[in-house]
């Protein structure tokens, strides 16, 4: 297997060896086995990225995530403060309508959640931060896509997962662009049959409560 996204080889192969370990902890075998490099250039890799503490080993010897990404998650989300100013107008939504919340921002040909709240629930929909999800199945993707309707507000319904429905809507910017989408899914049986005409006022309210705080501190 010869990744290639960037073009320059030794990025790209790094940085399949990093997601390969993020999903788990992993042996050099299991690294081997998840990225489809030789042994020698999956060792070769991970000794580089332990170096600059991007992978770890743990006491049985597997490699994780190294440390120094939590202090660039943070730095990240610093530079990126929408995830941390919609926060209470997400929280608004999720107590609304007792359904698990999620902001996601365009990034390349994929849609990513940077901000995401949890339902009460025991049955929910959990979409973790940092995920990155297609644009072209899902309401929020096709929020960021710019097919939004006149309702202001777009529903699917087990387009991207099977029993799962959702209700986004655009954060807008004053100059018109569309900075996120903010999404509401939950159960299809939770949800119903039209999630829009049950929840599309408050996500559309929820949005906009989000870009005018985003507006505001530009």
């Amino acid at each position: 297997m010869e990744p290639t996204v960037s073009g320059v080889g030794v990025l790209d192969k790094s940085m399949v060896v990093l997601n390969a370990v993020a999903e788990q902890k992993r042996t050099l075998a299991e690294l081997v086995d998840a990225t489809g490099l030789s042994r020698a250039t999956a060792h070769r890799l991970a000794v580089a990225l332990e170096a600059h503490d991007l992978l770890r080993r743990t006491g049985d010897g597997r490699f994780a995530l190294g440390l120094h990404l939590l202090a660039l998650g943070r730095l990240a989300a610093e530079q990126f403060p929408l995830a941390e100013r919609a926060r209470p107008a997400m929280e608004d939504l999720r107590d609304a309508t007792g359904e698990s919340v999620q902001l996601y921002v365009v990034d390349g040909d994929a849609r990513v959640c940077v901000a995401a709240l949890e339902s009460p629930h025991g049955l929910r929909t959990i979409v973790p931060v940092g995920a990155a999800l297609p644009l072209d199945r899902g309401s929020a993707g096709r929020v960021l896509r710019g097919q939004l309707g006149a309702k202001g507000w777009v529903e699917s319904i087990e387009e991207r997962e099977r029993g799962v429905a959702s209700v986004s809507a655009p954060v807008v910017g004053d100059d018109g662009e569309v900075l996120a989408a903010l999404s509401v899914s939950g159960p299809v049986d939770r949800m119903g049959a039209s999630p829009g005409r049950r929840h599309g006022a408050a996500v559309s309210r929820s949005a906009a409560a989000v870009a005018a705080v985003a507006v505001a501190r530009h």
